[in-house]
């Protein structure tokens, strides 16, 4: 057991993820709705979790202690599963509603945003370098399982990627048009560009920007916060969007 606990631990990092070939998942809405989706190496609950739960797939029985060592949260839940990492295919735009993130690091970020694109219905997310990697353990529990119906794809070059799709390219700016009363056409659907939390979309990534936008606060011209968390401004954006598109066709 002692190599598991060391095993799990590993999964902290990138390189013990690439090493093992796996991710650490905690919670039970976190492994259950993971389940149909990755293939388990292993899965350790206790064992009245597993008797609340008898549909769970040879779970090894283990007691709070050691689920407490092989834990990253800070408060262990009593069900965790290491998954195989998915293969996930090279990015191709198919016309559907798309996010792309430049840079944005907080993990907590990158996992809202993930169950932001669940919950829209969004199926694919450019991940471009800087990015927190997906499946970091911080990651994979703000999804709240949601990282099993959105594909992450990592890119080397935003940009490049970005102007080889085809598909028309939104970012949010200080100077852009209003979301609200100016808003871009939705079809084709665009990829939605979203920045770094402290600078924003990088200049080369700009370049490739065909609609400028930006969510206006209100009442109009009050004092204000300077930014919105790159999170709430997913949110923002893609809830708007999907309105205006839901009714016509899948996104």
């Amino acid at each position: 057991m002692s190599e598991l606990v060391k095993l799990a631990k590993s999964l902290s990092t990138p390189r013990g993820r690439r090493q093992a070939g796996c991710f650490l998942a905690e919670g039970a809405r976190c492994v259950l709705d993971s389940l149909p989706y990755f293939k388990v190496r292993s899965l350790f609950c206790t064992a009245a979790f597993a008797a609340e739960h008898p549909e769970l797939p040879e779970p090894t029985i283990v007691d709070r202690r050691t689920i407490e060592r092989m834990s990253q949260q800070q408060s262990p839940q009593p069900v965790l599963a290491m998954f195989e990492l998915p293969e996930i295919p090279p990015f191709a735009y198919d016309g559907r509603l798309t996010l792309a993130l430049d840079a944005v690091q907080d993990p907590g970020n990158l996992g809202t945003i993930i169950r932001l694109a669940d919950w829209f219905g969004i199926a694919d997310i450019i991940a471009g370098p800087g990015t927190a990697d997906a499946f970091q353990p911080k990651v994979v529990q703000a999804t709240m399982g949601a990282l099993a119906r959105v594909r992450v794809h990592r890119v080397d070059n935003l940009a490049e990627t970005l102007a080889a799709s085809g598909a028309p390219v939104v970012g949010t700016f200080l100077d852009g048009t209003d979301l609200y009363r100016n808003p871009p056409e939705l079809s084709p659907r665009p990829i939605v560009v979203m920045g770094n939390e402290g600078n924003g979309i990088s200049a080369e990534v700009e370049a490739t920007v065909s609609h400028r936008l930006k969510i206006p606060s209100f009442p109009p011209g009050r004092r204000t916060s300077e930014s919105l968390n790159v999170a709430m401004a997913t949110g923002i954006i893609i809830s708007e969007f999907s309105r205006r598109i839901y009714g016509q066709d899948s996104i």
